[in-house]
């Protein structure tokens, strides 16, 4: 599934290479700075998050069901009417609904203040009655590369809290939509791992296109280095950092869920997290290996222009050396002396120009047997 990102801007410094820059560390920074002196478990609302919506799915083996809009007090319902109740929230600005949420289903404080706040690093946290999970995924709204999503785990429900709308998981729908699909079938330990696979995988598409770029730019740096290159460069290398921010401490959360026994996760489920975590390392692996190369590229670069300095510099100073024996000439004809025999001469003039010739010819001639005007050629090479 390929991103919803024009990566070609991104790198190249367009708009959503700003909008990235705008939202990145300084989102951070207001971010901690809003909630510094606030006690542990205050849920403090943010007037820039998107709107809240609720969306949940209610489904088991033979049946499922939508709705949207869902009151908070309208979830025991739902939830008592499946096997599985698919919490799904979007928008982080109606904390009074999160609020209620939790209330509901019985979350921590503190919970609920890592999901409005959306600086965490990914991680897992259980609980008596709940696992909480702390993801970053690719942001599908060109406000920033990544944005946080938290899963919350219980014994017949999940929750999801996503900063904004759009994101990697119609596939997980299509699938729970599928009556006889195995999803439908098991509990939500199995669809969080659904969720998880689709957020890991969702990476390789953007890698890929990354990839692209940089080989791209390989063969740019090469045979034609400019400025706009290390902007490039210095943009993709700055995404991905962002990327391995979030796909190494995911790795740690997902061996975290196969390590440590819950049971809100089956041994089933461990199995297929395994499989995450052989992807999360796979990323980690791609990801070095492009920061590697955009580094090198970055050598390269200052390599390409040093070189091609060097090769200005050798033809002026070959034009320069030239020039010297000329002047000299011209500078002793020059002078206003009253004896001097060539100049009344009718043939100095053009025997000056002449010798002048003469002269850069010869020196033309020693700088190509030395090889200073390009690549002298073997004897006998036969071209």
């Amino acid at each position: 599934m390929k991103p919803e990102r024009d990566l070609a801007s991104a790198s190249s410094g367009g708009p959503a290479h700003d909008k990235h820059k705008k939202h990145g560390l300084l989102r951070v920074i207001r971010d901690h700075s809003k909630s510094v002196d606030l006690p542990a478990g205050t849920i403090a609302s943010d007037t820039g998050a998107s709107p809240t919506h609720v969306k949940t799915v209610s489904y088991d083996a033979e049946h499922l069901h939508e709705h949207e809009g869902v009151a908070p007090g309208d979830l025991a319902k739902l939830r008592n009417s499946s096997d599985v109740l698919w919490i799904d929230v979007t928008g982080l600005r109606d904390t009074k609904t999160i609020e209620d949420i939790g209330a509901a289903f019985g979350i921590h404080r503190l919970t609920l203040e890592d999901i409005i706040n959306t600086h965490q690093r990914p991680k897992v946290e259980t609980f008596d009655h709940y696992v909480f999970i702390v993801m970053k995924m690719l942001d599908h709204s060109d406000a920033g590369l990544t944005e946080q999503m938290a899963i919350i785990v219980g014994d017949d429900y999940l929750i999801t809290f996503q900063e904004r709308a759009g994101d990697c998981f119609d596939p997980t729908r299509a699938r729970l939509k599928r009556k006889g699909s195995q999803l439908r079938s098991e509990g939500p330990d199995r669809l969080a791992h659904a969720l998880i696979d689709a957020v890991i995988d969702n990476f390789f598409p953007l890698l890929e296109n990354y990839g692209e770029v940089i080989e791209d730019l390989e063969d740019l740096v090469v045979s034609a280095p400019e400025s706009s290159h290390v902007e490039k460069l210095h943009s993709i290398k700055r995404d991905l950092l962002e990327i391995r921010r979030a796909i190494w401490p995911t790795r740690e959360l997902v061996n975290a869920l196969i390590r440590d026994e819950h049971h809100l996760f089956h041994d089933n489920t461990r199995v297929y997290l395994r499989d995450c975590y052989d992807h999360a390392i796979q990323l980690m692996d791609i990801v070095e290996t492009y920061r590697e190369i955009a580094s090198g590229l970055l050598d390269v670069y200052l390599s390409s222009m040093s070189a091609r300095m060097n090769e200005i510099m050798k033809v002026l100073t070959i034009i320069s050396t030239i020039f010297i024996p000329l002047s000299f000439f011209a500078g002793i004809w020059g002078m206003n002396f009253e004896y001097m025999p060539e100049l009344k001469k009718p043939w100095a003039y053009p025997t000056a120009l002449g010798l002048m010739f003469t002269v850069a010819c010869v020196l033309l001639v020693f700088f190509y047997r030395k090889g200073w005007l390009g690549e002298k050629k073997p004897k006998g090479s036969g071209v």
